[in-house]
């Protein structure tokens, strides 16, 4: 016959756990409730403008022509990204006099004429603007959609045919074009405009462009120079991030290796060393790399230099503590082997106990590495270097996200190299 206490007891036991199988779900649910209600979150997605998402989206893949008349003198520019130094004269924008006609597809049409400038939007009707005394004036019909914005000093409409913004200086009407104009060469380049076949022959067997240097070297000198994406200094910026994340990391790998020793139990035999040297890795490690870098630009000043003695602080701390744990883990039998051959201390620890941890100590290196060359982008825009440095500026100035888009993908792209030859190395390292 069962016991009835034991009955009870499992029962308990059981009504317990199901208890709690329920109140801790409840409990998380209620928290991400709270949270939410804290954070404001669906405030937050109302006031999301979707709108705007989508047009810095579209920048990322396109480029802009704009046609931009100054409202002072009357001269009408054409050029790509409203730079004069890449003015030209498109078919699709026509001036007479002191009229132009901007046709931008689809029925939508822009003309700038003496009164000021009107533009005709298919299914709306005409946005006609004027600016007497300087006051600008909006004549459209009522109720005026989301995609319009105005005020008495600026009037912009943004529509999917392009964007066209009326101040009291300029009119500028912008037309978005697919891709990434100018990328590879701008105007003053002989290569510009011509096909890959005719680089190539260029490059390869056709005659010189200039007698003094090869066509390849002058291909290569003008992409580098390119005036508008500036392709020499981004390279150079990816350069100094893995310059960050490589000084940092293996820097901090060579500091906190012999320190490593004196936070391993067996290794460091008295208690108060080995229990300081723990607490110096718990303190250092305790500040992300994002403090470090705000207390060493206040010391040392803005420059890549100081980004790597930020991570350098970081991973010092991070490598002492995983190092000495690997310490403490090794094969004692193999130390004693070199202890009873009259090895000292320092020999025991080359010839026993280093090559059983080597292995796993490297890839923690590569590892954080690997992960050191995202977090250099980061710390580059606060000490004014690297990679990180370019991104931040190009989203201040919320101009031209095309180059926002290629800084990100040179930094994905980095990320992706070292990944792959990190692994590579880890994996060489680990077999032997």
């Amino acid at each position: 016959m069962v016991d009835a206490t034991l009955i009870s007891t499992v029962s308990t036991a059981f009504q317990r756990r199901k208890w709690l199988a329920i109140a801790i779900p409840a409990l998380v649910l209620a928290y991400l409730f709270y949270a939410a209600a804290s954070f404001d979150v669906l405030g937050v997605a109302g006031r999301a403008r979707m709108d705007n998402a989508q047009t810095f989206l579209s920048d990322f893949w396109s480029y802009k022509v704009s046609v931009i008349r100054d409202n002072r003198d009357g001269k009408v520019l054409a050029a790509i990204d409203g730079d004069a130094r890449y003015s030209f004269a498109p078919d699709w924008v026509k001036t007479q006099n002191d009229v132009t006609q901007i046709d931008l597809g689809q029925g939508h049409l822009v003309t700038y004429d003496a009164q000021g400038a009107h533009y005709v939007v298919p299914g709306y009707g005409t946005i006609a603007i004027s600016a007497p005394g300087g006051k600008i004036t909006l004549d459209a019909p009522e109720p005026l959609p989301e995609w319009i914005s105005a005020s008495d000093t600026r009037v912009g409409v943004t529509t999917s045919a392009g964007r066209f913004i009326y101040t009291k200086s300029k009119v500028e009407t912008q037309r978005f074009f697919a891709g990434w104009e100018l990328f590879f060469f701008t105007f003053d380049s002989p290569f510009y405009g011509k096909s890959l076949p005719d680089l190539t022959a260029l490059a390869l067997w056709d005659a010189r462009l200039d007698p003094a240097q090869p066509n390849w070297e002058a291909m290569s000198h003008d992409f580098m120079t390119n005036s508008l994406w500036h392709h020499g200094d981004v390279l150079w910026a990816i350069f100094e991030t893995l310059l960050m994340a490589f000084l940092g990391t293996f820097c901090a790998a060579l500091i906190a290796l012999p320190l490593s020793f004196l936070a391993a139990s067996n290794m460091m035999p008295w208690r108060v060393p080995r229990f300081a040297m723990r607490r110096v890795f718990d303190f250092i490690r305790g500040l992300d790399a994002l403090i470090w870098t705000l207390i060493l630009v206040r010391a040392f000043g803005p420059g890549p230099m100081t980004g790597a003695l930020a991570i350098l602080m970081t991973d010092t701390g991070l490598f002492g503590k995983i190092f000495s744990e690997a310490l403490e883990n090794i094969d004692e039998k193999q130390v004693e082997g070199i202890r009873s051959t009259g090895a000292n201390a320092v020999q025991r620890a080359r010839f026993g106990v280093l090559p059983q941890v080597l292995p796993i100590l490297m890839s923690q290196v590569l590892y954080n590495f690997e992960s050191n060359t995202r977090s250099a982008t980061v710390i580059g825009a606060i000490v004014g270097g690297g990679i990180g440095l370019l991104l931040t500026q190009a989203i201040q100035t919320q101009k031209d996200w095309e180059d926002v888009a290629y800084y990100l993908i040179l930094i994905v792209l980095m990320v992706i190299v070292i990944d792959w030859l990190s692994g590579i190395i880890r994996r060489k390292l680990i077999k032997g």
